[in-house]
């Protein structure tokens, strides 16, 4: 138990402590009157800035919730902290070494909880230069990661052995039960072994540099695991809270206004090399509510500085999926939002891998709105050279307008929709109007909190879906994200099951950890219960083998049943196409047909 800091070490921090510096690392700041800052309040969501922060006196105060006090209660406030973490982590950013009055100098549990990672990190980034680890720097060069940009992002590799870094950490004082609740090692009847072995690591730090927990990609073929393994939720690491590369990130992104959100570690890493340097990426978990309210805190009030949220997607129906579940989070942006997508589908890492920095730079210079990457990808599914096709585009493409809430920018997109279609505006106005509201919040919504009809238990169709769905929820692994990404936009007939595929396919960064049930629970608290009774439900195996046969019938039947779907869907297509004046287009189609045939064949 760590001693009383003194009070006259409590008093000293704060005299030396510059509030707005402090609050800065937080909350974008800008000059207001003489000795005043003024930035969007932190604590409550608000378009217009009535956060104000001075250094004489040291005081921060916000006009629209109210909250105020001095830097030790911002710092609580802010991190969720106690008092005694507030003052000893003040002492951490100042370099300032505390005393106490029972004489002790330990720190705080948080405390040695962020020095036991740091601590790690160090020891990842030794084992890099090690013999074994060769391997990990050679998987990184052939990934176009130099060993300076090894150095550059702290990059690390955690030895084979079961307990290296253990045994590393208790020697430096760390307890077991300490690096067990950090996540660094996992408990066990035998005294605890690492979490992380064999694999390539990546820090993960906050806005201040502390490192909070660790990324890990697989190397070796008899590495069992998830091919990406991340920190669990610690007492320092709230995964939906926290954005890889913002350590590095964070001036570029308050100077330019900026801000990329790519998928991965690699891709971070890809884009700060090609100059990018305002890239950060979720770390195995979708962007949140919380993202949201970090990124406006770095971008501040809107001024007259337009500020850009651009997120990459691919451009194919999950990345559509994607935008469209950005777009119902746009308004709480304090920023205008794009998408920019790789060509011909590659991500950040592997676009400068192949073609240089400058096609990363590209490829964000040509970023689209939100909306119009949406609209666009729905008319690139119809040829628009004859009129019946036009106008099934528009419906298509009508179905994103209707949902639009700002009516000046739904009239500029039907505008702007009428020309890409060839029809006239009074044409496509009729159809926006006659799209019904609610069947759009049930496609472009799949968490809608609209009751859904009960499954029937004596329906094939529906008992074959929620046997996919035990699966993945009990054994996802069985599933590549593909296969699962695939369903899911094949689509099931019940509603309610439909939107719990919808939450896995879009929860994969954490498929395969231990905490994937809760991952998948804390996407939607009325779909709680319906995971819950998924990851209990009993499945008629007795051993291993018998659950390998049976979850790979399960997998075979799901991804048959989805490519029948695509076949009726392409047949469809193909009906309304004259087949007489587009041969180029029936050909295309029958060609798919054939492909999607080889692919059933192969599943037989």
């Amino acid at each position: 138990m760590a001693g009383r800091v003194k009070q006259t070490d409590i008093e000293e921090l704060k005299a030396r402590a510059n509030l707005v510096e402090i609050i800065s690392g937080y909350v974008a700041l800008k000059p207001a009157s003489a000795g005043s800052f003024k930035g969007l309040c932190p604590f409550h969501g608000e378009k217009s800035a009535s956060f104000n922060v001075r250094n004489s006196p040291a005081f921060y105060h916000c006009f629209g919730c109210g909250v105020g006090g001095d830097v030790f209660k911002f710092l609580q406030e802010i991190e969720s902290i106690s008092f005694s973490e507030a003052v000893e982590r003040l002492a951490d950013k100042l370099g300032y070494q505390l005393s106490y009055e029972e004489g002790s100098s330990d720190t705080s549990a948080r405390t040695r909880l962020l020095a036991a990672n740091s601590a790690a990190s160090e020891f990842y980034q030794q084992q890099l230069q090690s013999d074994e680890g060769k391997f990990a720097r050679d998987f990184l060069v052939s990934r176009g990661f130099d060993e300076k940009a090894q150095q550059r992002f702290g990059i690390g590799y955690a030895p084979k052995g079961w307990q290296n870094l253990l045994q590393h950490l208790n020697g430096l004082g760390y307890s077991t039960e300490e690096l067990t609740t950090v996540g660094l090692v996992m408990a066990s009847d035998k005294g605890g072994y690492d979490r992380f072995r064999g694999r390539v690591l990546w820090p993960i730090r906050d806005a201040n540099s502390q490192v909070l927990g660790f990324g890990a990609r697989k190397l070796y073929e008899d590495d069992q695991g998830p091919k990406y393994l991340n920190t669990p939720e610690t007492p320092v690491y709230h995964k939906g809270s926290v954005l890889y590369g913002l350590d590095s990130a964070r001036k570029a992104i308050v100077k330019s206004r900026e801000i990329v959100v790519v998928e991965g570690y690699t891709d971070v890493m890809a884009c700060h090399l090609a100059g990018v340097e305002t890239a950060v990426a979720t770390c195995g978990t979708a962007f949140g509510e919380e993202h949201i309210k970090l990124i406006n805190r770095l971008f501040g009030s809107a001024g007259t500085e337009p500020a850009s949220v651009i997120f990459t997607f691919d451009p194919d129906a999950a990345g559509e999926k994607a935008a469209l579940r950005m777009y119902s989070d746009t308004a709480k942006f304090n920023a205008l939002t794009y998408v920019a997508a790789g060509p011909e589908g590659l991500d950040p890492s592997d676009l400068r891998q192949q073609r240089g920095d400058e096609a990363i730079r590209l490829m964000v210079e040509a970023r689209k709105p939100l909306f119009e990457f949406v609209i666009r990808h729905r008319l690139s599914k119809f040829n628009l050279n004859d009129l019946e096709s036009r106008v099934a585009a528009t419906r298509a493409a009508a179905a994103v307008i209707a949902d639009l809430v700002d009516p000046a920018l739904k009239s500029a997109y039907t505008r702007q929709l009428a020309d890409w279609v060839s029809l006239d505006v009074s044409e496509v106005s009729s159809i926006v109007a006659g799209v019904s509201r609610n069947s759009v919040a049930d496609r472009v919504a799949p968490l809608s909190k609209t009751p859904v009809t009960p499954p029937r238990q004596d329906d094939p169709q529906s008992r074959h879906e929620r046997q996919v769905l035990e699966i993945m929820v009990q054994h996802p692994n069985f599933f590549k994200p593909l296969e699962i990404r695939r369903i899911a936009a094949a689509g099931f007939t019940n509603a309610e099951y439909q939107k719990l595929i919808s939450v896995m396919a879009r929860s994969l960064d954490s498929i395969g950890e231990p905490d994937w049930v809760t991952v998948l629970m804390q996407q939607d608290v009325e779909l709680v219960e319906s995971i819950r009774a998924l990851a209990m439900a009993e499945l008629p195996v007795r051993n291993q083998g018998e659950l390998e046969r049976y979850a790979r019938g399960i997998v075979k039947a799901a991804l048959m049943q989805a490519l029948l779907r695509e076949k009726n869907d392409l047949l469809a297509a193909l009906k309304r196409i004259d087949q007489q004046s587009q041969p180029e287009a029936v050909a295309q189609l029958q060609q798919e047909l054939m492909k999607l045939e080889q692919e059933r064949r192969s599943l037989m």
